[in-house]
Parts: C-alpha cells; structure tokens; sequence
C-alpha cells in the first residue's frame, strides 16, 4: 500500500511559525479533532550549516476512524496553512518524546509543560495504543516468567503493578482466558504423564 493510500486514525503534521495561524491551537480546536501539539521548536539547529531552522510544531491528530493520506493531507494544508505532508503514527511514544526532544540529546529540550492538548485528546489511550505490541509482549511475559494458569492471578497482578496491563487484559478477555487455559491443560498433562510414568516405574 503506498503513502497516500495508506488509513490511519494517527496521523502527525508540521506547522511553520511564519504561516500558520495566529492562534493555531484554536485553529486546531475548530478542526474538532483530538490533537496534540508540541512546544514551538525556535532553537533547533541545522547540523549540516549551523544554522536556526524556521520556528515550528509538531502535531498528532487523533481521529474515532481511519482517515487516508489525502483525506489529512487536504485538511491539514487547508485549515491550518501547514505543509500538506503528512505521515502516519508509527510510534506514539517515539513521536510523544520527539515534541520535546526527549530521546534526543543531542538537540536542544523543550519543555513538557508547553505541549498542547484539546478536543478531548487522551494521552493515555494514545500511548497504550501505541503500546500495544509491547503490551502484549510483556502480558505475555508477566504469564510465563509468573508460571500464571488462573485469569484472576493476571488480574491482581496488573491491578496492583500496572494499569494499562490491566486495561490490555480486559479489552482481550477471550485471548489471555484461552491463553492460561492452554496452560493449565499443558501442566495438567504433564503431571499426569510424570503420574503415569511414576506408577509404571513403581510396578518394574
């Protein structure tokens, strides 16, 4: 599937100081979307010249559906005056700490109190969604390194260690109840079979 017909309800835009709008965050509102804005980047430098790059933010729309290329594209150039480049969300988190340069010492840090947010945007939900992958590794992991054949043990150990482990495990009930049922069946059976040879031993 190339750029532009790519679907997603993540999608990330750049806006330059020097044509945006006066008050881009009420531009942004007006769009009725939830979003997330950096803090204005006016002290990033060009490593190849030296020199300031043009003042600008980085933003995330978080739409209820998918939206295409063209579909964000068109609205970002048209409603806001930004560059009708867009680029799906690949890394909510990479994305989240790239506003304030978070993993990136090497350029100058901004502060995570200047991010903007409106229209409702859930950071959370934003960041477990992105997470998911990770999420379920590490469910996964939490089962297996725990030795967890109940669904309840997975619960209480997310109630009490980790709230979007939790929220991961309620969303995909069926999955981690078929997944500890497995399981169980697993030791059950290999009891039975240390049972069955122990009896065998037994009757030599």
């Amino acid at each position: 599937m190339g750029k532009k017909e790519s679907r997603s309800n993540k999608w990330t835009f750049i806006a330059y100081e020097e044509s945006a709008p006066k008050n881009l965050k009420l531009a942004l509102e007006a769009l009725k979307v939830p979003f997330a804005l950096s803090p204005l980047h006016d002290k990033d430098v060009n490593m190849e010249t030296g020199e300031f790059k043009k003042p600008h933010w980085h933003g995330v729309l978080y739409f209820d559906s998918l939206k295409s290329y063209s579909q964000v594209s068109e609205l970002v150039s048209e409603k806001l005056n930004a560059p009708s480049h867009v680029e799906v969300v690949m890394s909510s988190k990479g994305l989240y700490d790239y506003f304030i340069h978070a993993e990136n010492p090497e350029k100058t840090l901004y502060s995570k109190d200047d991010i903007q947010r409106g229209c409702g945007f859930d950071l959370d939900k934003f960041l477990s969604e992105q997470d998911d992958s990770q999420l379920w590794n590490e469910a996964i992991d939490v089962v297996e390194q725990n030795n967890f054949t109940e669904f309840e043990e997975l619960v209480t150990y997310a109630r009490k260690n980790k709230s979007l482990l939790l929220k991961l495990i309620v969303n995909k009930t069926y999955f981690f109840a078929k997944l500890l049922d497995s399981r169980r069946y697993k030791q059950d059976e290999m009891t039975r079979k240390c049972q069955v040879r122990k009896k065998d031993d037994d009757d030599v």
